[in-house]
């Protein structure tokens, strides 16, 4: 309910490993998009329930607020697993298929990215492998990164695709690269951990719902990139010396 309320206005991404509040978000926000879970299948070692998704999806796209949904995706499978997985989503519901946004894993070929880039109107970016933890301070992750975005930019900077950061809502990374969009679950985790408040001046004694709140504005005013500078600079650099 607190976390909720934080976020009228907004636009909410819900997984389908916790549904509760998506009845309350899909009526006080801008807009939803719903998350197939894969995170969180993965962390606990279960099994994503493709079945159970879909009749959840179907249900709940027909909502005016729905904007698109995950296409079910195994974080730690081969492009072949995740190529199967897509086919079969698309395969089912021809309606569906431009609500559906594809998911490439970071441990995945450019050659795979590429191809979805050009199938899909929006891609999403997923950590996995050697590259499993989102931190633009790590040189493995970032230079990754960096590569994903040469591989969907143009020469200014520019993504040729909507992309989507899943977990990948901290400033320190949005500010570097141009999503259309992303998400964490920071505030839905945080904002009612009091020991997460305790460098904070009064933070143990914030409401919760305001610390929801606080949570979400430093997000909401941050910066963000609207185009991959890496990819200006290095063009710059070919042209000019």
């Amino acid at each position: 309910m607190l976390v909720a309320m934080a976020m009228r206005g907004q636009h909410a991404m819900i997984s389908h490993a916790a549904p509760q509040q998506l009845a309350q978000l899909a009526e006080i926000c801008q807009s939803f998009a719903l998350d197939n879970g894969a995170f969180s299948v993965w962390k606990a070692g279960n099994t994503l329930d493709v079945p159970g998704y879909r009749e959840w999806v179907e249900y709940w796209r027909w909502h005016p607020g729905f904007d698109w949904c995950l296409i079910p995706d195994s974080i730690d499978g081969t492009e072949a697993d995740n190529r199967r997985l897509m086919e079969d989503w698309l395969a089912d519901d021809l309606r569906l298929n431009e609500q559906s946004v594809p998911v490439w894993h970071l441990h995945e070929s450019l050659e795979r990215l590429e191809e979805l880039a050009a199938m899909f109107p929006r891609v999403a970016l997923g950590s996995s492998g050697e590259f499993k933890d989102p931190n633009a301070k790590c040189p493995r992750w970032r230079g990754r990164m960096n590569q994903a975005f040469q591989a969907l930019c143009d020469e200014h900077g520019r993504p040729r695709v909507k992309v989507h950061g899943l977990r990948m809502m901290a400033p320190t990374i949005f500010s570097l690269y141009p999503f259309a969009s992303v998400d964490s679950t920071n505030i839905a985790r945080n904002h009612g951990i009091d020991s997460y408040w305790d460098g904070v001046p009064y933070g143990r004694d914030v409401p919760r719902d305001t610390r929801a709140a606080l949570m979400r504005d430093v997000c909401c005013q941050h910066p963000c990139a609207y185009v991959f500078r890496e990819k200006v600079e290095i063009q710059n650099e070919l042209l000019f010396g």
